[in-house]
Order: C-alpha cells, then sequence, then structure tokens
C-alpha cells in the first residue's frame, strides 16, 4: 500500500511534470490562456497517460526491445485519437479552442517517458496509479497556471468576472505572459518543496 501510495502522490508535488520536471512545456504554455483550457488540456493528457500505461504494461512482455519506442508511440496515438474524436463529438467549443494540440499529446515527453520509465517495468496497478499521479500533477499544474494568467489578465477565473476587463494586464493573456506566470509559480512550487 504504501508504494502504491508514493507512486501516485509522485506525480502531485515531488516529480510535478511541469512545476519540477519542466516537461510538455508545448502544451503548458501555449493552451493556458485561460482555466478551462488548461484543465480540458490536462485532463486529456491525463486519459491518454492512464490507458497507455495501463495498455504498455499489459504488453511489456511482449514487445521486443527493438520496437519498443514505436509501438509505445502507436498505443498512445490510439489512445490520442480517441481523446480527439470524442472531444470533437461531445465538446466541439473546447475542441476548437485546444484544436492542434490535441495530437500533439502523442508526442508529449510526460506520456512517453512514463511510458518508458515506469509502465514498461511495473504492473498494470501500479502504472495506472502512476499514470493518475502524474495527470492529475500534469491537470493541476495547467489548471493553476491558466487561473492565473486569466485572473491576471482579463479578470476572470473559469469564465466569472471578477473585476473589469480594463484592469486586466494583456501581457498575461499573450505568450510572455505565460512564461512569466509559469516562473513565479515554479518558484513558489520549489519554495513549498523544501
Amino acid at each position: 500500500m504504501n508504494k502504491s501510495l508514493s507512486t501516485f502522490t509522485n506525480g502531485l508535488l515531488r516529480e510535478n511534470p511541469t512545476f519540477v520536471l519542466v516537461l510538455g512545456m508545448c502544451p503548458t504554455l501555449a493552451t493556458t490562456t485561460s482555466a478551462i483550457n488548461g484543465m480540458s488540456m490536462g485532463l486529456a493528457t491525463m486519459f491518454v497517460l492512464v490507458c497507455s500505461n495501463i495498455v504498455i504494461s499489459l504488453l511489456r512482455n511482449l514487445i521486443p526491445d527493438k520496437v519498443h519506442i514505436p509501438a509505445y508511440i502507436v498505443v498512445i496515438a490510439s489512445f490520442v485519437t480517441m481523446v480527439q474524436l470524442l472531444m470533437q463529438a461531445y465538446l466541439p467549443a473546447i475542441y476548437e479552442t485546444l484544436g492542434l494540440f490535441i495530437p500533439l499529446i502523442v508526442v508529449n515527453c510526460i506520456v512517453l517517458g512514463r511510458a518508458e520509465a515506469f509502465a514498461a517495468k511495473n504492473g498494470v496497478g501500479l502504472s495506472a496509479l502512476d499514470g493518475l499521479g502524474m495527470g492529475l500533477g500534469f491537470t493541476c499544474a495547467l489548471t493553476v497556471l491558466g487561473a492565473v494568467r486569466e485572473l491576471l489578465g482579463s479578470g476572470a477565473c473559469f469564465g466569472v468576472h471578477l473585476y473589469p476587463d480594463n484592469y486586466g494586464m494583456l501581457i498575461f493573456v499573450l505568450a510572455p505572459g505565460a512564461f512569466i506566470a509559469l516562473a513565479y509559480l515554479m518558484a513558489v512550487v520549489n519554495k513549498l518543496r523544501k
């Protein structure tokens, strides 16, 4: 039980993919213009991470060493396609907003890295918990970053306006704001870790 709890909580703070390992920066910086966008991208990535970890863990003894990376990419791409089609069918507004970044989950180093480093070496249960913990850590990071950028940039959080738009700082809605907000959040997380 201790190992499974440690595996699950590992991605939340100690090895958070965004704030500690600094992985997956493309979707982190590009999709976090609002809290809902960050949360949606995080949840999509978490689904792919959990499902691909489970399948790769099940197939780990059947995949030859020479082709393990292409095999992992095929598994990951299958789940990304499922997420993309489901979002397109049931969440068209979010699909339109995230658009290009959904297929890029296939090459997200968090997903491929966890497949290689953890799922290929551990059982199904632990691999699922690892995917869930890392996915939750990634989702929380993107949601917090999106909320900070949305609040400072447009005076809203999850679309609820807290103060008038004209008091917002435009830089936080733009690309430089992503870097600034991420840097400060990383500093806060590093302080909390110590």
